[in-house]
């Protein structure tokens, strides 16, 4: 393993997020707030609270959870689009380094900013709701694997996308919608049982359930089956991954 190459990769993807720092930081922090008041303020007047807990702080794991997902894919999209766009990606694929440090370098630095996204949406959040975490080792791990996973996805887009409008396709078209109708604002015990059912298709929600156990003790879905849906996901994204270096699809042409 040429951890020398990784740790280039990964500071120069990190250089250019700390360059924009502060519009980093803004951003999650006025969305966040603007969440709380719109949903925290006008629907939660109407709803005291989801199965114990306070409306506000129901529904702060899925805010992180939709600002993780969407961050992740977003930075390491881009993070290897950019390089292919310019075509200083043959020099990376030129240079002694394999796949693997490459995805690594990459994703690890996509990872690490939506961790960051992650943990400033927390904190603010905590400035609106009293937040009593139950299960703070499975909250990091969660936090964690979500944003390692999806920073996969992202990598998978970054080499797919032909564009730089398909770079934002996906996060906008599939993964958006599917966290908004994947139980971040609602219980899905709260919808009728027909739409329970058909729910339990969306793999999103598994990963928010999962997530919301380990703030409130409380789960829509075994936290066994959100961990193993979240592993499933990683090792598939490996896999495509793999297969895509091992072929040259997208990275070739």
């Amino acid at each position: 393993m040429n951890w020398q190459a990784i740790a280039a990769i990964y500071r120069f993807e990190m250089a250019r997020f700390f360059r924009t720092l502060l519009q980093s930081f803004i951003s999650p922090v006025i969305s966040t707030s603007l969440y709380f008041v719109v949903f925290g303020a006008a629907i939660g007047s109407r709803i005291d609270q989801v199965e114990g807990v306070s409306y506000g702080a129901f529904i702060v794991p899925g805010l992180v959870m939709l600002s993780v997902m969407t961050q992740a894919i977003s930075n390491a999209s881009f993070g290897i689009y950019f390089p292919k766009f310019i075509g200083t990606i043959y020099e990376l694929l030129s240079a002694p380094v394999n796949f693997l440090e490459i995805v690594v370098g990459y994703v690890g630095a996509a990872a690490t900013k939506a961790l960051f996204i992650g943990v400033v949406i927390l904190v603010t959040a905590s400035l609106f709701v009293d937040l009593d975490i139950a299960h703070p080792v499975a909250m990091l791990a969660f936090l964690v694997l979500t944003c390692l996973s999806f920073a996969l996805l992202g990598f998978i887009i970054g080499i797919w996308a032909g564009n730089f409008e398909q770079l934002q396709l996906v996060p906008l078209l599939i993964v958006t919608p599917l966290v908004f109708l994947g139980g971040s604002f609602y219980s899905i015990s709260m919808l009728p049982p027909v739409w329970q059912t058909i729910t339990l298709f969306n793999p999103v929600v598994y990963l928010i359930s999962g997530f919301r156990w380990s703030f409130f003790g409380m789960a829509d879905v075994p936290v066994g089956l959100s961990l193993l849906a979240i592993a499933g996901f990683t090792a598939l994204c490996l896999g495509v991954i793999w297969w895509i270096f091992k072929t040259g699809w997208r990275i070739r042409n």
